[in-house]
């Protein structure tokens, strides 16, 4: 049966929008889930009403976008059923498992300690109140800790094998797929820049308050526990991305050399360019400026080992779907002849590179015979596109650098009392509040379009894992989408911006508000 690209683009098209919309919400209740069990415990240490106050305003917002994140949530996983019904089947097994535990994650500790966390202020004591907002946050990190387990192991696809009995991937050891080091590190860092969207978020509402003069008390302390709790955290997000970043140049190759437009391997240690126009058609970067042997050590750790560059790689994938082919013929001869223990040699001693035949599936059902032109092709497509990989990381990179200057200079200011008389630096503040959410979109589009074009890498490419319906359906359920997320956006933003208005000294929480 033929692939119908167009089906896959808007597969990808809706699954895009709708995980970047979905993460607008993500960072911001896991970063605000932490901040509210800091100011409680404050709270229940001094006794001063005001950190109560502070906790209960802040929560009111926390938990109008934690109900967005969840309404928007949901929409992802029916996709997999909807838009991805082969990925659904070849590695559910696998997938489903963690997706299962985050969604009773999600819905039964969060959403229970959210409920007590609103109702519970009159009802138990400070210690149990506080003790269920610690459940809270710790409940929100392991709910983001299994999405990015089930992430992790499409990038890095361990504790999994195919078999050949079922024509699934189905697990070996679960407990590789829990600890993979993707996941890990790709959920420190992840949650790491959670908490600089949480810190910058609650500094530009309080550096708002100040600048009108409004709620100083409670802008004041607000401020005090973002600026530290920020800094932290950007300094955190820097150290963890580098770690993301060598995770990454062990098993995704491409993706780092696509990231760094390394198109030719360089003597070791390469340099890493700084800034410079990649020119995919020529294969070279145009008025690169680089630091010497800085990409080197960031990606190998050593002053000794080379970074692949993309025609290297283009031709390694090149020897890999060969080898795909052949265990791509073992296996359809197995169909007919299980007990053959030749043919069951050949495919095992193969197997490692089956997914890279399955590239070869956009070019010919006759994936045995496939000649070298179709090769190259196939080849050449596990290329993803650098100029957006590259300047996107590039931005985000720098915007994390920015963190680290701005909340740096207001805990500096802020630990002398001198922070309300910069005004220039309240209303930056206030202006970068939108900045964490595009480091952080950015940082995702690095991290899926990186992996292009596979789903699960070197396993499953994407245009083999969606389903086969017309492109009408999907152009449909997109602007649906498309309206259906306007609709919840328009909400969000009404009732943000009306709590805000509101603020802390008329601030009534969900639980105080009559009917």
């Amino acid at each position: 049966m033929p692939i119908n690209m167009d089906v896959v683009a808007l597969s990808r098209l809706q699954f895009a929008l709708t995980a970047l919309y979905h993460f607008l919400f993500v960072p911001l209740t896991i970063g605000l889930a932490l901040l509210l069990a800091i100011m409680e415990s404050v709270w229940v240490m001094t006794g001063r009403p005001v950190w109560r106050d502070m906790t209960k305003f802040w929560g009111t917002l926390f938990g109008i976008n934690f109900a967005m994140g969840v309404a928007t949530g949901l929409t992802l996983e029916f996709q997999f059923g909807t838009n991805w019904a082969y990925y659904a089947h070849y590695v559910g097994d696998i997938f489903g498992a963690p997706l299962a535990i985050e969604g009773m994650m999600a819905f039964f500790l969060e959403a229970t300690f959210v409920g007590m966390f609103f109702f519970g202020w009159d009802k138990l004591s400070r210690l149990q109140h506080l003790i269920c907002t610690w459940l809270l946050a710790i409940g929100v990190n392991l709910s983001a800790l299994w999405i990015l387990i089930a992430n992790g192991w499409m990038q890095n696809p361990v504790g999994a094998r195919f078999n050949i009995d079922t024509m699934r991937m189905e697990v070996t050891n679960f407990a590789d797929v829990i600890f993979n080091p993707v996941a890990q590190v790709k959920f420190v860092h992840t949650v790491s820049a959670s908490y600089v969207t949480g810190a910058m978020f609650v500094l530009a509402i309080s550096a708002w308050y100040l600048l009108k003069g409004r709620h100083v008390e409670i802008a004041r302390r607000s401020m005090t526990v973002a600026l530290s709790f920020g800094l932290a955290s950007a300094l955190s997000v820097v150290v963890l991305g580098d770690a993301s970043g060598y995770t990454a140049s062990q098993n995704q190759k491409m993706k780092i050399a696509a990231v760094e437009a390394v198109w030719h391997t360089e003597a070791a240690p390469a340099g890493l360019t700084l800034f410079g126009i990649p020119d995919p058609a020529a294969h070279v970067t145009r008025y690169e400026i680089k630091l010497p042997w800085l990409l080197g050590l960031i990606a190998t750790r050593s002053f000794d080992q080379p970074v692949p560059g993309i025609a290297d790689l283009v031709e390694k994938n090149k020897e890999r779907i060969r080898s795909g082919m052949i265990a791509y013929d073992a296996l359809d001869h197995l169909r007919q002849d299980r007990e053959n223990k030749a043919l069951l040699e050949q495919f095992n001693a193969h197997q490692d590179d089956l997914g890279y035949a399955l590239l070869l599936k956009r070019y010919t059902q006759d994936v045995a015979h496939a000649d070298d032109g179709m090769i190259d092709a196939a080849a050449n497509d596990t290329v993803p596109d650098v100029p957006v990989l590259f300047w996107s990381f590039r931005f985000m990179v720098g915007l994390g650098f920015y963190f680290i200057l701005l909340f740096a200079y207001g805990f500096y200011q802020n630990s002398f009392r001198r922070l309300e008389t910069k005004r220039w630096f309240l209303r930056l503040a206030f202006l970068s509040l939108p900045l964490p959410w595009i480091a952080s979109e950015l940082g995702w589009a690095v991290a899926e379009m990186g992996r292009q074009p596979w789903t699960i890498d070197g396993v499953l490419p994407t245009f083999l894992s969606a389903s086969s319906t017309a492109a009408g359906n999907v152009v449909v359920s997109l602007c649906g989408f498309i309206l259906f997320y306007s609709a919840l956006l328009v909400v969000e933003m009404f009732l943000m911006v009306k709590y805000v208005r509101l603020g802390p000294g008329e601030d009534r929480s969900l639980a105080e508000r009559k009917p």
